[in-house]
């Protein structure tokens, strides 16, 4: 579908994030307390922490709130939590990425699992969906620091393999291996970028009527409410129309 951005398909965060901020705290904390816990607390030394404080930064989080959930990552007999990815399916087939980090395998595969069938969805096997889907970086800047040429040309030349760039955004998507080298050269001239992560982009997507957009929407907006689900991703497609209607 031309003229709308594919991104916004990707991350179901946007409007989820307004409404559920002291959920999205959590998780942000969540995410810098194991990335310090698997690293050093120091960020310059720590790329996957350096990341998390700047998604932490990009949603206004408190400083306190950073600092507190990297202190946490040091302290004796902490929670030790676990990287699980679950695949599944929703509507017509879409296929769904779940990325969490539990300290209750059990518990939140349970919750993962109902979410899917009372949706219409089925939780598959791991393998099942990310098969088609690409693990990239993907790095995130806000539309007004550079117009679409510029950004294009500065991560043409950083490396970048893609670009995209909508009223709101500029998408960079880059090979997974060099996704903080490129982050840094682009921050340099440009700024913080708003993100800078490992994604899973859809090599192709199913186009879905407003009707089974909504019923997917409603789906992933279920497994982001979830407590230990950090990313949610799916390979769909939907109308300007349908996400303008549910961003308002």
């Amino acid at each position: 579908m031309a003229g709308h951005s594919k991104f916004k398909n990707i991350m179901h965060r946007k409007g989820a994030q307004d409404k559920k901020r002291s959920k999205i705290f959590s998780k942000l904390a969540k995410e810098i307390t194991v990335a310090a816990k698997m690293g050093t607390p120091e960020p310059d030394m720590n790329p996957r922490l350096r990341t998390a404080i700047q998604a932490a930064k990009a949603q206004n989080m408190p400083k306190d709130n950073i600092e507190r959930a990297i202190k946490k990552s040091q302290d004796a007999g902490g929670e030790n939590y676990e990287e699980v990815r679950y695949e599944g399916f929703g509507v017509d087939g879409v296929g769904v990425i779940v990325e969490a980090l539990t300290d209750n395998r059990n518990r939140t595969a349970g919750e993962v699992r109902s979410i899917f069938t009372k949706s219409g969805g089925n939780l598959g096997e791991t393998g099942a969906v990310s098969f088609g889907f690409s693990r990239v970086g993907a790095i995130e800047f806000k539309a007004e620091v550079a117009t679409e040429e510029e950004m294009f040309e500065a991560a043409l030349e950083a490396g970048a393999d893609e670009v995209e760039t909508d009223s709101d955004v500029h998408v960079i998507y880059v090979d997974g291996e060099s996704l903080h080298e490129v982050a840094k050269m682009l921050e340099d001239k440009f700024g913080e970028p708003n993100s800078a992560n490992l994604i899973w982009k859809p090599q192709n997507y199913i186009e879905l009527d407003d009707e089974k957009g909504e019923k997917i929407f409603k789906m992933l907006e279920a497994l982001e409410d979830q407590d230990d689900v950090q990313n949610v991703y799916a390979n769909f497609e939907v109308s300007d129309e349908l996400l303008e209607k549910l961003d308002s």
